[in-house]
């Protein structure tokens, strides 16, 4: 038993929870900016850099039977579906902490004993002179 609940403690730490939100919100997110990518944004650079469609670009090492390709054209896709899923994770996390209340300051603790008599001898010291 004492292994199962050492599991559900580490289990129900927020950092574990919020871990599991980002990661479920990750892959429900990849689809929509894969298609962001591919559809939207794309094809206008493609059409700016004379036509160019990125996901056909690769370099071609021949072989003796089937030429292999090195298809850098999908890798920059994939870079600019990272940059712009970075910057919307970056944007949510930033309305989700601008939401947060801010949390109260903490009182000052009270002065010691001693330092309560030390203030009492510098006040007497200060009437004497």
């Amino acid at each position: 038993m004492k292994v199962l609940d050492e599991f559900k403690e580490f289990a129900m730490r927020g950092n574990v929870l919020d871990l599991a939100v980002g990661v479920i919100m990750g892959a429900a997110f990849a689809p929509i900016v894969g298609t962001l990518v591919d559809n939207i944004v794309m094809p206008p650079i493609g059409y700016l850099l004379a036509g160019i469609d990125f996901s056909s670009l690769a370099v071609s090492i021949p072989t003796p039977t089937d030429p292999v390709l090195i298809k850098y054209g999908l890798f920059l896709n994939a870079l600019i579906k990272f940059a712009i899923t970075a910057f919307a994770i970056f944007l949510v996390i930033k309305a989700v902490n601008s939401m947060k209340k801010p949390a109260a300051a903490a009182a000052a603790p009270a002065p010691t004993p001693s330092e309560v008599y030390l203030k009492e001898i510098r006040d007497l010291l200060a009437k004497r002179s």
